[in-house]
């Protein structure tokens, strides 16, 4: 079954009111847009699904928020995305991070078409600042337009631009073998 991922003003209607089919059609239609920027987000199977979690959870005590007039559901969903992962991170910030990563780690999984090892990208793409890690996530990932990653971040397109060229230079260097870096 295709589920349309714009939602229309009845829909959303729907959705603020509290009907269970308009929210698991929202969800189903949106989920796993928002999973894979949560996961390139913050590189981790666990916390992308917890976040994921947070962002549905948060629609259904603030359905009213959305505005179909304004744009997509599933651009309004990942703006939310975005707004909690800033706040885990300021909270995070409070406290000394515990390294118990580094402690296990996975078997790296291998793109066999393009033999990229998926693990170390997204961990190369995690470790890059925020700002461009934003920008590299929604253009270069999710496929966004300069335009759409700029309202989603709310800042000018020539920045978007500016930020991606620079995050995409940081990922090249965080991924060349140490023996190659000068």
């Amino acid at each position: 079954m295709d589920v349309e991922p714009r939602v229309s003003g009845d829909v959303a209607g729907r959705l603020r009111e509290g009907d269970r089919a308009a929210f698991a059609g929202v969800y189903q239609a949106n989920h796993a847009a928002v999973f894979r920027f949560a996961l390139n987000m913050t590189g981790d199977r666990a916390k992308a699904a917890e976040l994921t979690q947070d962002v549905f959870v948060w629609l259904i005590h603030h359905a009213g928020n959305f505005d179909p007039t304004r744009g997509e559901m599933g651009a309004f969903l990942i703006g939310v995305a975005r707004k909690l992962l800033q706040r885990q991170q300021r909270d995070a910030r409070r406290w000394l991070p515990l390294i118990d990563a580094i402690l296990r780690r996975p078997e790296p999984r291998v793109d066999p078409a393009r033999g990229i090892d998926l693990d170390r990208l997204r961990k190369a793409i995690a470790l890059l600042p925020v700002r461009y890690r934003e920008a590299v996530v929604l253009c270069d990932l999710e496929d966004r337009s300069y335009e759409e990653a700029a309202e989603l971040i709310g800042c000018a397109v020539g920045t978007i631009r500016s930020r991606l060229h620079r995050g995409r230079e940081l990922l090249m260097r965080k991924l060349q073998p140490a023996k190659e870096r000068v």
